[in-house]
């Protein structure tokens, strides 16, 4: 089984307003658990960095989530070997 515990995004913005506007747009998720907002320059001149943390769950929850008797694919669990002999 896979899932996706944890995502980080990176989000590139001309004016503070577009930044701001990015975080507000991501704090509708609510597995956002941190956001940031970095203003840089370079030769070109100002921009902004909006940085994105999003958690979904930890191993722990998923692994309390599986089902006791859940096999590996293509493989039998032990009550379907049982009903089979």
């Amino acid at each position: 089984m896979k899932k996706l515990l944890n995502q980080k995004e990176q989000h590139y913005a001309d004016t503070r307003e577009e930044a701001e506007e990015i975080v507000t747009t991501a704090k509708e998720n609510e597995a956002l658990i941190m956001n940031k907002i970095s203003e840089k320059y370079n030769k070109y001149g100002q921009y902004f960095l909006v940085d994105l943390t999003y958690q979904y769950g930890t191993p722990k929850e998923v692994m309390e989530g599986k089902p006791d008797n859940e096999a590996p694919d293509g493989q039998m669990s032990i009550e379907e070997v049982g009903e089979n002999e």
